[in-house]
Parts: C-alpha cells; structure tokens; sequence
C-alpha cells in the first residue's frame, strides 16, 4: 500500500467502476419491499452549491445502507427547469451579449435557453458523480421531457375539468421586472428604513348637527396607491371613530367620494386608527374589499408606470409618483405629518425588485380540497414529517393557504395546455367562451371543429410541475416500460413498484414551496400519498453560523474543497456533528479535520494488511476468543470485540432514525479513539495473536462506515485478503 492516501487517483477510478457494474441499478425481487428516493432535482441553470452537497451526503447514506441491507434500492436522479429563475439567469447572459429576449422572439428564445440549461445539466451531472451520488443514471429524468410534460399536462386537465383550476381576476404578486406573476413563496421579504406620512381626509358634510370632526387621518408606506383607495376602514369596537363609521370622505386629490367603513381586520393600533383601503393593490385591502363590495380601481401597471386612472399622474414611474403625490398633498394641506418607519418589504426572490400586488385575470387552482387532504394525511400517520416540530409549520400553512395562481408571464417552460377557438358562432363555443384544455396539441376545436386556435401564451408555475415530481419521474400515467427482465415478466412498471417512495429528502426551507405541493398533487393524482416520510435538514452556513454569501465571502464551493480535501472528507464534514433539522455550521478547518480521519483510516489499513506477521489466518471466529479467558490480552480482545458490537447497533438505530450526524460520531470515535488508540497500540506486542481481530473489526469498520465515506471504503475493501463480494457496495450491511 502506498503512504499515503491519494482521493485524486481512487475517487474517479471507483466510480466509474460502480456504474459499469450497474451496481447503482436496483435489482427487482418481487418479494422485497423496495427503497426509493427521488432526488430533488437541483436547477439545470448552474453549479451546484453547499445545499446541494448536503442533500447528496444524507440521501446517498441513506441509499447506500438500504442497499447493503438487501433492499432494492432506488435512487433516482433529475434536474428542474427551474422556470423564472431560469429565464433570468439566461436572460442576463443576453444582455452581455446586447440583446433582449424579444430580440430574438419566444421559439429561438426557448431554443437557446434549452441548449443553455442542457450543458449545465450535463456539467451538474458530473458534479453529483465527482461528489459520489450513487444514483441510477439509466434512470435520469428531466422537468421538461415530452413525457414528463405530457404528465403534468393530464393533471392539469384534471383538474380543470373537476372544476379545480379556474380563470380569474385576483390580487396577485407581480414582478415588474420579470413582467410575471409570482406565488406568495416566490416573494421574500426583507426589512426597509422608510417614511410613514399620516394623510388627512376630508370628511363630507353631514347631516349631524354639531360635526366636529373635519378630517379623518391615515396613515401609509405607500401614498402614491392613495389614488386608487375605495374606502377608509377602521376597526368596529375602535371608540375613537363609532361615530363616523357610515359617512364618507372626499379623497384628497381625486375629489371622489368614498365611504367609512368598519371591519375588524384593522389593528387599533397601527398609525391611527384608521386605515386607507386600496383593494387594487394591497391583498389583506382586496378581501376587504371583496367582503364590502367595494370598487377596485388599479393606478399601477404591469410596467411598473402609474395608470391612466392615477389622472395627473399617469404614465410615471412608481418612485418618481410617490414624491409628486406627497408634494402635491403637502401643497393642498393634507399632509399631516412624515415620521421614519421601518417596515416588512416584499421582493422577487429571483431578481430582488420590489413585487407589486397588482389585480390580474390568470390562472388559479382551487387550492382548499387538496389541502384538506394533505393535513390529514400527516395527522393520520400517511406521511411522517421529521423532525416532527416541523408538523406545526406545515399544520398552520395549509390551514391558511390560498388559491393557488399558477400561471407565469414568461417564455421559458411548459405553457398551459389551454386554446381559445377564435370562431364563436358555434352557440357551445359562446357558453364555453371558446376555451379548453388538451393534453395533446389539437387540430380543431372541440366544440365547433374550427381549425382557428390559439394557445395561452402563458407558462405553468414551475411549482406545478415540480409538485408532480416523484410520480411523473416514474413513468405516470403512462407507466413507463419495466427496467428488467424480469420486471416485464411480472408486468410491474417502475411506477407500480417504486411508488410511493420511501422518503423525500430535503431542506427545511421549501417545505411550503415543495413538499406541500407534492403531497397535495401526489394525493390528488395517484390516491395516494408521494412518500412515506419527509426528512428536513438543515441550511449550511459558515464556521461562525453565518449566512454563506458572496458579499461576506465566506462562501464554500464543495467541488473545489472535495477537489482539495477529498469527496468522502467533504461529506463526512456536512453531517458529523449535526442534528434532524437544525443549521449546519461548515467551515474549511471542519473539512480538514474529516480529512485527518480519512488518512487515519489509510494508516489504520495499512498496518493491519501492509504489515502482516508471517502465519496468516483466516478471518475471525467465535473460537478464536475463549469466552472465560482471563488474561489481560484476551480481555482486551474481548473488549474490542464489545464496542464493535456496541457500535454496530448504534450506527444502525441512529441511520434508521435519521441521527446521521450520532451515527458518523459513533464511527469516528470508535475507529480512531476505540480501535486505533488503544485496541491497536495494545496489539502491537501480540501481532500474531491479534492479526484475526484486527482484520474482522477493520472489515466490519469500513462496512459501517462505507454509506458516509464511500471512496476511501472501496479502495481499502479491494485490498482486503478475505473480501465477501466483489464491491462494498454490494456487501451485507453488519448485523
């Protein structure tokens, strides 16, 4: 054996050797319950990042002592389109090159972006192997196969004709940047410093006698949306105004005329009291608005301009609106006073402009009847969210969930699979106002055979497809033709033994964005529920419990330390001393330190079979340690031979529990401080004596220790004298 351990000659070498022995393939027993993960399929629109590297070290344990344990075990692999983020991303590399996305018109856009994101998914590819993902590449899956598409489409058909996907004006998220509606997850909020101006409203003349009240003052962040306001509101039990609640005010500005309303959405204690309602543009002012039918009167355009209704001030942008309009109140007195304020900002997630909520006619799905069903597949036991304080977060979201708006105003992914016929003689083609849903593209219309069609040129959010994820990559509805031999002779198909899967692994924080979506759809399309456990871990952040970002660069590129230290120190760093849930802290000395392991192991390997004294023997037996022996030589074999089952037990409970951090510390201490320290120092006098021990307790160590360091594990087990199969990662798991 050489001296020291090379990842940079042993890494590649062994998993190229992995996947030409198509050991990363499950093999079908009709007879065994199988183990499948679905990989959350990182973006096809770059690098892969620290988050990525964690999900691969935790699934790739999971999947690797599954597999040793006899399971056929499944790990499938993908990449997502990644919708607007995507378009985004492309979009900028246009704009290096002077052009815009309308340059080159929506097909060669798509086209372009499809060649763009089919590289990064080749070079992701690579990424994953080089950080030892045993997935089954034969398997692989992308978010926007003609299959995969084919499948989202059905549900959607689903749906609209059960009557759960409508067409509807509704207060939405609108990015004026992107030009495209975003789902409440899709917008982030940050902390601003700004103004808060309290405006005064005239109140109209009264009938009362004795008026003494003359004006009526609110408070906003927002004074140039003033001019879309419908109402003031205060809170009904607010004393301060009972008697005003019924009489109207003249809206500064506009002249018209609007109504004081009372509804008990309105905290007393914010501003005064009393609130301007802008059902337009604010969604809590929308259901106030809906419940007191009120007018809605939209000032502010998709391209971030005032409208036509914001009178003087139309055609201005939003910013330069809101100086005018406080200028123009200050000059007519109704500006009461200006103080700083601090307020909560929402911003795209993808482009960080500020998101406008804007009425708009799209896409929604009538969300409550799924979500109904997936809070009681959780309560009832169907799907096991760990650790378990993440039940209450799901609970409270769903619980107070909203319809779902599911279209985008962008070009790069799946379109709605929706036509209008534009021939509305056909008295049906009236009633239906000429709209339907087809999975396939169609020829002509269904309700009047006219050929004049039209597709929506809107794109589904690509939460809707991911939502799909864990059936669609396995072939539904179509059920996609059986992987082997036998599989056909059963006539099982993937989706038939692979689903539901055994456990959605992934970070806490797309809980909402993700894994209710999955649960909500998969319910809704298969009957039943996508996995049977969702496992959250943590975020990764530095040493110091930092956020990792580039302006504070303290960002860790896994490629580049797994390229310095070695894939198995990196994946062992991204778990070792971690616990269900909770933020991993990571940092380079943390890496190293797993390295250190990594050469320790070697140097263990190394004496035990570089060394060997001159009679060799064959592997241990029960016999080769009497059971009364009393001597200080035989107690301490005995001893070793007491942690190694200790070990054993605890490492298989803690994976079993998802402890993977418990299980890698039990390794670590027991290889290094148990076996090497003592049991090892204390054998090196005794060498003939205790070659068998050492040789069964290192076999059964690499064994333990293969799912979390996959590389160093092979390379020492072909080295092994009395080796049980031809690779690790098909030996038995250590009972």
């Amino acid at each position: 054996m050489e001296k020291v351990y090379d990842h940079r000659k042993t890494e590649k070498k062994w998993y190229q050797f992995w996947e030409k022995s198509e050991f990363f393939r499950p093999r079908f027993n009709p007879k065994k319950s199988p183990y499948t993960i679905i990989m959350p399929p990182p973006n096809a629109n770059g690098e892969l990042h620290v988050g990525h590297a964690t999900f691969i070290a935790v699934e790739d344990i999971l999947i690797r002592y599954h597999r040793m344990r006899g399971q056929p075990s499944l790990w499938l692999p993908g990449a997502d389109h990644a919708g607007i983020l995507t378009q985004v991303v492309y979009e900028r590399e246009l704009e290096k090159q002077g052009k815009t996305r309308f340059d080159l018109g929506r097909e060669e856009f798509y086209r372009q972006t499809y060649q763009f994101t089919m590289k990064n998914k080749k070079h992701m590819e690579a990424q994953l192997k080089a950080l030892g993902a045993s997935c089954d590449w034969t398997r692989e899956r992308f978010t926007l196969e003609p299959e995969i598409t084919k499948a989202v489409y059905t549900t959607f058909k689903d749906l609209y004709e059960e009557g759960l996907i409508y067409r509807g004006e509704r207060i939405i998220n609108w990015c004026t940047r992107c030009g495209t509606a975003l789902s409440d997850l899709e917008v982030e909020h940050e902390e601003k410093k700004g103004k808060l101006w309290h405006l005064k409203y005239p109140i109209k003349n009264s009938k009362r006698k004795a008026q003494s009240v003359k004006f009526i003052t609110v408070a906003t962040t927002r004074p140039e949306t003033m001019l879309g306001d419908t109402a003031v509101a205060v809170n009904p039990s607010d004393k301060r105004y009972e008697n005003l609640i019924g009489q109207s005010v003249i809206l500064p500005l506009t002249k018209r005329e609007i109504p004081i309303i009372a509804d008990p959405v309105v905290d007393p204690d914010f501003g005064t009291g009393a609130v301007k309602v802008t059902p337009g543009h604010d969604p809590v002012d929308f259901e106030i608005g809906q419940k007191h039918q009120l007018e809605i009167i939209s000032v502010i355009g998709q391209a971030g301009q005032m409208t036509k209704e914001a009178g003087r001030f139309a055609q201005i942008k939003i910013a330069e609106a809101r100086e005018k309009v406080i200028k123009a109140l200050e000059k007519e007195g109704f500006l009461e006073r200006t103080e700083d304020y601090t307020y909560s900002v929402g911003v795209c997630e993808r482009c960080r402009e500020v998101v406008e909520p804007l009425i708009s006619k799209q896409w929604f799905i009538k969300i409550q009847p799924l979500a109904e069903k997936a809070l009681q597949a959780v309560k009832k036991g169907d799907i096991k969210i760990l650790p378990k304080r993440f039940e209450k977060i799901y609970f409270n979201w769903l619980e107070n969930i909203r319809d779902w708006c599911i279209s985008r105003q962008i070009w790069w992914g799946q379109r709605l699979p929706v036509y209008y016929c534009q021939e509305l003689n056909n008295s049906e083609c009236k009633v239906k106002n000429g709209i339907f849903v087809s999975v396939d593209p169609p020829n002509e219309c269904p309700h009047c055979n006219s050929a004049k069609l039209e597709q929506d040129p809107d794109t589904l959010d690509t939460w809707f497809s991911s939502g799909q994820w864990p059936y669609t990559a396995l072939g539904w509805p179509k059920k996609q033709q059986a992987d082997s031999r036998k599989q056909r002779a059963a006539k099982i198909s993937d989706f038939d033994y692979f689903y539901p899967t055994s456990v959605m692994e992934t970070g806490y924080d797309i809980l909402f964005f993700w894994v209710a979506r999955m649960v909500m759809l998969g319910l809704y399309a298969t009957g039943k529920p996508p996995f049977h456990t969702v496992f959250l871990h943590g975020l990764v952040r530095d040493e110091n419990g930092k956020k990792m970002s580039k302006s504070r660069g303290n960002v860790i590129d896994p490629l580049t330390v797994a390229e310095k230290y070695g894939a198995d120190a990196v994946r062992l760093a991204l778990v070792f001393g971690t616990s269900p849930g909770n933020d991993i802290n990571l940092g380079e000395s943390k890496i190293k330190g797993m390295r250190n392991f990594t050469n320790k192991l070697w140097n263990i390997g190394r004496f035990i079979l570089s060394n060997k004294p001159p009679v060799q023997r064959s592997r241990i037996c029960k016999a080769c340690v009497p059971a009364n022996g009393k001597s200080q030589d035989e107690k301490e074999d005995r001893w070793v031979l007491g942690e190694l089952e200790k070990t054993k037990e605890k490492v298989t409970k803690d994976i079993e529990n998802y402890r993977f951090g418990q299980a890698a510390e039990e390794l670590y201490d027991f290889i290094w401080h148990k076996f090497a320290d003592k049991y090892i120092e204390h054998s090196k006098g005794r060498r003939e004596e205790s070659q068998p021990i050492l040789e069964k307790v290192f076999e059964e160590s690499l064994r333990l220790l293969h799912p979390f360091m996959p590389f160093i594990t092979e390379e020492l087990w072909q080295k092994l004298p009395n080796k049980t199969s031809e690779s690790i990662m098909v030996a038995s798991w250590p009972d």
